[in-house]
């Protein structure tokens, strides 16, 4: 053990100073020179003693920096960063004489050999490790072996077992696991979890378990039912897993499948404005609005054009493309806009906007404007009027929800009321970070990357201001001059539902920054859930109160878009291999699917 760090210190200090050789004999060195050699063995020998489990075990709980279990990459930058500094001072108080005086020392060696050579940094392990190089490893999609991400992608696998287990032994074939009473849910009787997962599973490169749910799939999965379905959320969880996994893993099984199902959710679109109806009967063949008025949602009637339109073009059968192409065509001609944001309702007879007057990126508007951008991406930026709708609303946010909140000026996108703004803001919102980032990752203006980085910020603070680290599900954001606090959450906004959008956001920054404090953010946030939502017989748990640490009060439903989005976009985000699910091949619907880009036709 000494050895090797030894050779590690005899590198790193070579590189602090080129005036350092292999010629360069001890006694030639100015005093300096020896004491800061001296000093680097000490810590670099501290470091390998700490490395040990009695001393593990001892500082566990102590730096919540430090994960030992996963053995993360130390720099120096790192150490003055982070403030592990504490750590090594715990260390030296206890082992070695005069702690505060060394500690000044060790810092003014970080800071030389920041300046003589940014690049150097040493591992647990004690090898020396040139970033520029793990850099370019990771442009060729290769993960260093002392990586930190390395170790949190098997920590996403472990979750997803853990997830799995629970699904598999109390509620399997079945639509959502409750993992406190061990039972389940059904909402359309169709395996929802379980074919929500199936692209997370070949991701994860979870064999096994992917190929029991193929065998499912295969013997067990029917959509000859006499059951009322969503049309929206079957859309997204269904036809869009199905295709997603056939075009992972080029088995017809799953095409099949997925032309059933979207055959069978063709009559939801026949009204008398074909704007389509939300409920639709699979096995009967019929549609019908909610029972208690015949509007549908924005939203849903807007966000299952990428799934239909990439239906038609794999079967060659246009009705499923003409059906959604229809519904864009005239949201985009419909009065009732502000400044190219939409109101919330659409009715199923007329066609015209209702509730108009109330404009959000929340719940019922939100993935509109997310799909705009991702068909213009889909269809290889040919679809003009998709591009400037989506340039038009993003212009419309900034001019009528974004404010900043006070004291620390967070940005953040509030709701508007009949020309009232409402400083509110869902959690689904935090998907827009992650859609203006891909829209500047493909040409658009730069100034939507700088909004989403503030945005971003926005999002992790949304968690980490809580007690517990988990976001609730709305927040108020305050905006008077001497508030305390930039964040209040009401009684009922209070719980977390394991929602996937800013870890989806997060996955989308880091892959076009390579900032990796998006993904330090994310490890973070992992780590509460684990420690929050986590049932030890397995599966996870909504929460209903993300301000109380210690009964946040599980509600026992494990939604199947923690498997299908928010485990899926971890791992995704953890992963430095950009060419896992490139954002310039695919395009991921809005329950984390990914779709072809469709290739030129010029």
């Amino acid at each position: 053990m000494l050895d090797q760090y030894a050779i590690a210190a005899l590198n790193l200090s070579f590189s602090c100073s080129k005036d350092f050789s292999n010629t360069k004999k001890w006694k030639q060195l100015s005093r300096l020179q020896r004491s800061l050699i001296l000093l680097i063995f000490v810590l670099l020998f501290i470091c390998g003693i700490a490395s040990y489990p009695s001393f593990t075990e001892h500082l566990r709980g102590k730096t919540p920096f430090v994960s030992y279990e996963s053995e993360p990459l130390v720099s120096c930058q790192n150490l003055l960063k982070a403030g592990v500094t504490e750590w090594i001072k715990y260390l030296l108080s206890k082992y070695v004489h005069k702690a505060n005086n060394l500690i000044f020392h060790l810092t003014i060696i970080c800071a030389i050999s920041l300046f003589m050579n940014p690049l150097v940094t040493f591992s647990w392990r004690g090898a020396v490790i040139d970033t520029g190089e793990a850099t370019e490893g990771t442009k060729n999609g290769e993960n260093k072996e002392d990586s930190p991400a390395n170790h949190w992608l098997e920590a996403v696998r472990e979750a997803f077992r853990h997830a799995w287990k629970g699904y598999k032994e109390s509620a399997w074939g079945h639509d959502e696991l409750r993992p406190m009473s061990k039972s389940y849910s059904e909402w359309f009787g169709l395996g929802l979890t379980l074919i929500d997962a199936l692209d997370t599973m070949w991701i994860l490169e979870l064999k096994e378990e992917f190929e029991e749910a193929k065998s499912w799939v295969a013997t067990e999965l029917s959509f000859n039912k006499n059951v009322d379905v969503n049309l929206f959320e079957s859309t997204i969880r269904i036809l869009g897993g199905l295709l997603s996994t056939y075009h992972l893993t080029g088995d017809t099984l799953f095409l099949d499948k997925a032309k059933d199902i979207g055959y069978r959710l063709m009559p939801a679109f026949n009204t008398p404005s074909k704007i389509p109806y939300s409920d639709v009967n699979i096995g009967k063949g019929t549609a019908h609005p909610p029972r208690w008025t015949s509007d549908s949602t924005v939203a849903e009637v807007t966000s299952i054009q990428l799934e239909f339109r990439e239906l038609s073009r794999l079967t060659q059968e246009p009705q499923y493309q003409a059906a959604v192409a229809e519904v864009m065509m005239q949201v985009h001609k419909l009065d009732g806009k502000l400044d190219g944001l939409v109101p919330m309702f659409i009715n199923t007879n007329n066609g015209q906007f209702t509730h108009q007057g109330i404009y959000t990126l929340g719940a019922r508007a939100d993935s509109y404007y997310e799909y705009l951008l991702k068909q213009w991406i889909q269809g290889g930026k040919k679809e003009n009027q998709l591009l400037e709708d989506y340039l038009q609303a993003i212009e419309g946010v900034k001019k009528n929800l974004l404010q900043k909140s006070s004291p620390n000026g967070l940005t953040f996108v509030g709701e508007l009321s009949h020309g009232q703004f409402s400083p509110k803001m869902d959690h689904l919102v935090c998907f827009l970070p992650g859609t203006l980032a891909l829209g500047a990752h493909n040409g658009l203006p730069a100034d939507h990357m700088d909004l989403a980085k503030e945005l971003m910020e926005t999002c992790y603070q949304m968690y980490i201001q809580m007690e517990t680290g988990l976001s609730p599900e709305i927040v108020h954001f305050n905006m008077h001059q001497g508030s305390t606090r930039d964040i209040e959450v009401k009684l009922a906004d209070r719980h977390n539902l394991l929602r996937p959008e800013t870890v989806e956001s997060l996955f989308y920054l880091h892959r076009l920054t390579n900032d990796h404090k998006y993904q330090d953010w994310g490890w973070e946030i992992l780590q509460n859930f684990e420690k929050y939502t986590k049932v030890s017989s397995g599966g996870y748990t909504s929460i209903n109160n993300v301000r109380d640490p210690e009964y946040p009060s599980p509600r026992d439903k494990m939604e199947s878009f923690f498997l299908g989005e928010t485990l899926k976009y971890f791992y995704l985000l953890f992963s430095n291999n950009t060419n896992l699910i490139s954002l310039d091949q695919y395009v991921f619907n809005t329950e984390a699917h990914p779709l072809p880009i469709w290739p030129s036709t010029a």
